[in-house]
């Protein structure tokens, strides 16, 4: 397939109309409502270069607000064009479509509101339906980074190596690939033909060696179709490690309400979040990037500290508290660390677990960030869910808590918190909540799996700690963990989930 320029026939521009009804709406004249910021930037001559797939509340509340933070300090040759092959993609296409690419951010903490208008996406390329416009855009030279979110459970990659699927063995031989992995390995394919370099793909999900593991599904997808193409991009190309972090609820029609209530205007899709904000960033790209150092992501050679301190302490604190939180009929992410209880619990596995097999990144103290992280999960403003927290734990665990498990069992370190974390998540699977309750699951692309194993561990708890895809096949060898494990699951079946986080985080 030969580079082509971006027309509309492909490609949604979303920058010339200045004048758009969310434009008009921010620069009414509102005296009863808050202050709102405005790009300072002229929106009809940025340029694009990269193009995410995944264009969810988490890449707007942070990769295009980097990019609108350089756009608005004087940048003018980087923009986002969003695209995405899930039916999801396309309800996102249509709303930017309406409101011009423009979308309110809003950062709260307490009583505090700090709104902004993003306008970094340029464009949008609809996939869903037909993935042709997104390869001709991929394949023009114009495009020199893709970057994703696709979550944990996007990636063909189970355990640190490839995972090869009927599916995307198929959609790499078919003429127009339908799948993320396809599409991507058809431009790249297409580029190297035409003697074009390769795009930088950057993951953005939450993955430890995240750039490492979207390396493995690019390369072994293209070797499906050919050795040439993986020998190719294994000399050319670039896939950087990364480390993201904000705290980004699904936004709600609470959120649309509010907006319109507080601001004066709608906004369809508003992002509603807290105000702290990092990214650290691998610098190894292949056709240059934007100078994101100027708008504060750590660009290093190093990634490893900071995505372990991310994903062992937020991300697994997160995953761990939810699913008690879950069995006792709790909501909100903030009701749950006010309980004394949780709070408790969640310092606990932190502290006494977690932080010991860290080595803390540069200019960071652990103690202190654990406080941060109490302090930001507390938040109350911005309204995050226990069931947003439960979704893919099948996808969440290798990476979030078995490395903690591993450690611990192998230096004889303390385990009952981590049994408790996996105690909770089984009597969660189960499906009744402490009251008696029928639960309603989030979702996992492999629930019904996970579900029935979590079922089949009441005659023999062993079962669950051997359920290889979420917890990896050493961890249910442990005899100690096997009876910490066993004895959590006989308290919480007995005592419910808060009395035994109370009792256990009571006992050294």
């Amino acid at each position: 397939m030969a580079p082509v320029d971006p027309s509309p026939t492909h490609l949604v521009d979303l920058r010339p109309r200045l004048g758009s009804r969310l434009v008009a709406d921010f620069t009414a004249s509102r005296p009863k409502h808050p202050p709102v910021s405005l790009p300072t930037y002229d929106r009809s001559i940025i340029t694009g270069g990269i193009t995410h797939l995944g264009v969810g509340g988490f890449h707007r509340a942070h990769l295009a607000v980097y990019l609108d933070d350089l756009l608005c300090s004087g940048a003018s040759t980087w923009s986002v064009t969003g695209s995405g092959v899930m039916a999801h993609d396309e309800k996102v296409a249509a709303v930017l479509r309406e409101q011009d690419g423009l979308y309110l951010l809003a950062e709260r903490e307490g009583a505090d509101v700090h709104a902004r208008i993003v306008g970094s996406i340029g464009s949008f390329v609809p996939a869903h339906f037909d993935p042709v416009p997104l390869l001709r855009h991929l394949v023009d030279p114009i495009t020199k980074i893709v970057s994703m979110t696709l979550t944990e459970g996007g990636y063909p990659v189970e355990h640190g190596s490839f995972a090869e699927s009927p599916e995307l063995k198929l959609d790499v031989l078919r003429e127009v690939p339908r799948t993320t992995f396809g599409i991507l390995i058809e431009a790249l394919d297409s580029r190297r033909k035409a003697g074009l370099a390769p795009f930088t793909v950057m993951s953005c999900d939450n993955l430890p060696g995240n750039g490492n593991v979207a390396r493995i599904a690019v390369i072994k997808t293209a070797a499906l179709r050919s050795s040439d193409l993986a020998k190719w991009l294994e000399a050319n190309g670039a896939f950087p490690n990364s480390m993201v972090d904000r705290i980004t609820p699904t936004t709600t029609d609470a959120d649309r309400e509010w907006v319109a209530d507080t601001f004066g205007f709608v906004d369809g899709w508003p992002v509603v979040c807290e105000p702290f904000r990092q990214w650290a960033l691998e610098d190894h790209f292949v056709d240059g990037r934007p100078p994101f150092e100027e708008v504060g992501v750590l660009m290093t050679q190093d990634v490893i500290p900071y995505e372990h301190m991310k994903l062992r302490l937020l991300n697994a604190s997160h995953s761990g508290l939810a699913y008690h939180a879950a069995l006792a009929g709790i909501t909100y992410v903030h009701d749950a660390v006010l309980d004394k209880r949780v709070e408790a619990f969640m310092r606990r596995f932190m502290a006494d677990e977690a932080s010991p097999n860290l080595v803390a990144p540069a200019g960071i103290d652990l103690s202190e960030y654990q406080d941060s992280l109490v302090h930001r999960f507390s938040n109350p403003a911005i309204s995050d869910t226990i069931a947003r927290l439960c979704l893919d734990g099948t996808a969440k665990f290798p990476t979030f808590l078995v490395p903690t498990i591993e450690a611990q069992l192998e230096n004889g370190g303390s385990i009952r918190m981590v049994a408790l974390v996996l105690a909770g998540w089984c009597r969660y699977l189960r499906g009744t909540a402490d009251d008696g309750s029928a639960l309603v699951l989030s979702n996992d692309p492999f629930l019904a799996e996970a579900t029935d194993i979590a079922r089949r561990s009441v005659s023999d708890p062993g079962m669950f700690l051997r359920y290889e895809r979420a917890l990896g096949p050493n961890i249910g060898q442990s005899t100690r963990l096997l009876d910490a494990f066993t004895e959590a699951l006989t308290s919480l079946d007995q005592h419910g989930s808060l009395a035994t986080l109370d009792e256990w985080t009571r006992v050294a």
